[in-house]
């Protein structure tokens, strides 16, 4: 049976087999996995169940649903050791309830005790965190000089209405993709294919505001 292993932050939080034809995931608590923060909206995405395969699709949400950093356009595939990015929510889906022996310590039972560390999980390497903290310097608008940590597996930055960009964490490193607006990225224009993040990019939102990759 397929099953979701659920993370916020880097800390696996539970883990949810699917045995239903349609699981939704959303804020509200009437959804089947709840996804508590602020970046998922109340309906987010469902999981639709066919035989063995399953998919997902994204109900219109704010900040949209990306599969290994790329965003659902309408229902996709999903396969074994896809990840599902949600908000500041990862989900590690896995096609079958049994996980690839020392991929992490599991307890009598086969679930990941909640505080297994996803850096132990087999999607991460944890090197990311020997390089220094990675944030988003801005260099111009209201908030220059601040810095923006991108400790989360997703961030969003920008102002809804006029250009919001989305900094994905993946094992290699950190991608890029437009949500909304006019957003480049070292003066090109970003769209929504996450692009990978070099030291010293400069992502500007809307014309207005600048902000420059780098680790600290």
């Amino acid at each position: 049976m397929p099953k979701m292993i659920i993370s916020i932050d880097g800390t696996v939080i539970g883990q949810m087999a699917l045995a239903k034809d349609r699981t939704t995931l959303g804020r509200r608590a009437y959804n089947d996995i709840v996804l508590d923060n602020l970046a998922v909206s109340g309906e987010h995405a469902v999981l639709h169940m066919r035989g063995g395969d399953v998919d997902i699709e994204d109900l219109n949400s704010t900040n949209g649903t990306y599969v290994n950093a790329t965003i659902v356009q309408k229902q996709q595939r999903l396969k074994d050791n896809d990840v599902i990015e949600i908000g500041g929510c990862r989900l590690h889906f896995r096609a079958r309830s049994s996980l690839a022996a020392g991929a992490a310590t599991r307890n009598a039972h086969g679930d990941y005790p909640a505080s297994v560390p996803l850096s132990s999980a087999p999607t991460e390497s944890g090197a990311l965190l020997e390089l220094g903290v990675p944030v988003l310097r801005v260099l111009s608008g209201a908030d220059q000089g601040q810095d923006v940590p991108l400790q989360k597996v997703v961030t969003t930055v920008g102002k809804p209405g006029v250009a919001v960009a989305v900094v994905t964490r993946r094992r290699q490193g950190y991608v890029a993709a437009t949500i909304m607006g006019g957003v480049t990225l070292n003066g090109a224009p970003l769209g929504v294919d996450a692009v990978a993040l070099q030291e010293r990019d400069v992502l500007e939102l809307g014309g207005a505001t600048r902000m420059q990759f780098m680790r600290v």
